[in-house]
């Protein structure tokens, strides 16, 4: 997707400046946001596509600041912040009810989620999860078990970081001592530009999912609806559209108003539902044995 004359960002230097111009794009109404996904989706309105990105971008800057303490330029997690937004506006369906903020969300964490993994040079993308848990929430743990962040850890505090995280020991305190080398000052400023206001160290706690549990949600997400994609595809035409109005829709339709539709009574449609909801969970079940 092209966006065109988005703000320009260079630079930490010029944080300040993008936060204020990004505050003069309007935050749609659900109508309006509708109307221009659909506009997007039917005809590639570029233009409707342009609104529907930076009407976003404060969500982008607001979830890139909660990355800012591992060392890396607050500018370029916006920027990857940026190009999870023009994803998810790119993949985002309108008529399946929800925000596109709320599935944004997902696309933006695991964009900047991503580029922390890449460009910190002791966990490759490739590395098991558990890695990457440790990687985002040992400073956390430190901090729980009151462990200055930039000291070494002795035995008795990496057998105890150890066992939180299931790990041996030596991946703790391997770990510790990679991120101690690569950490810049904890107690710098955020911004040069506001001397003495929030540290670095102030933000690293976090009380959200952590990024890697972000990034396997999004992925088990979009199994399971390939999932039930294909399920779906599986019904009877009469069948599939009773599940979805019964079943898929925030607000369902009454069994009365279906059977009308298809001159059927109340019952019949309690009955097709109920197969078309058996159907659909077997055949999810056997996918997700066989994936």
């Amino acid at each position: 997707m092209a966006i065109a004359t988005l703000p320009s960002l260079y630079g930490d230097s010029g944080l300040s400046r993008y936060l204020n111009e990004i505050k003069a794009f309007p935050i749609l109404t659900k109508g309006e946001e509708f109307m221009l996904a659909e506009r997007y989706t039917k005809h590639d309105d570029s233009e409707a596509a342009h609104k529907l990105v930076t009407s976003h971008l404060r969500l982008v800057a607001k979830i890139a600041m909660q990355y800012r303490g591992y060392g890396l330029p607050v500018a370029d997690l916006i920027s990857e912040g940026n190009i999870g937004l023009m994803r998810a506006v790119k993949k985002f369906e309108p008529e399946r009810g929800f925000r596109l903020s709320t599935y944004a969300m997902w696309w933006i964490k695991a964009s900047v989620t991503e580029y922390v993994l890449k460009t910190w040079s002791m966990v490759k993308m490739g590395t098991m999860a558990a890695q990457k848990k440790l990687f985002f929430s040992l400073r956390k743990a430190k901090r729980r078990l009151e462990i200055i962040d930039n000291n070494e850890i002795n035995p008795e505090q990496a057998k105890l970081l150890a066992q939180q995280f299931n790990l041996p020991e030596k991946d703790i305190i391997h770990m510790n001592g990679r991120m101690t080398i690569r950490d810049q000052s904890l107690n710098a400023p955020v911004s040069r530009e506001e001397e003495g206001s929030i540290e670095v160290q102030d933000t690293l706690a976090d009380s959200g999912p952590s990024p890697e549990v972000i990034v396997a949600n999004r992925e088990e997400t979009e199994i399971r609806s390939d999932f039930l994609k294909a399920a779906l595809d599986e019904l009877p035409e009469r069948e599939r559209d009773i599940f979805i109005e019964r079943r898929l829709k925030d607000d369902p339709i009454t069994l009365e108003k279906i059977g009308k539709g298809y001159g059927i009574s109340r019952e019949r449609v309690r009955q097709l539902e109920n197969r078309a909801f058996e159907k659909v969970q077997k055949s999810i079940h056997e996918a997700a044995m066989i994936a």
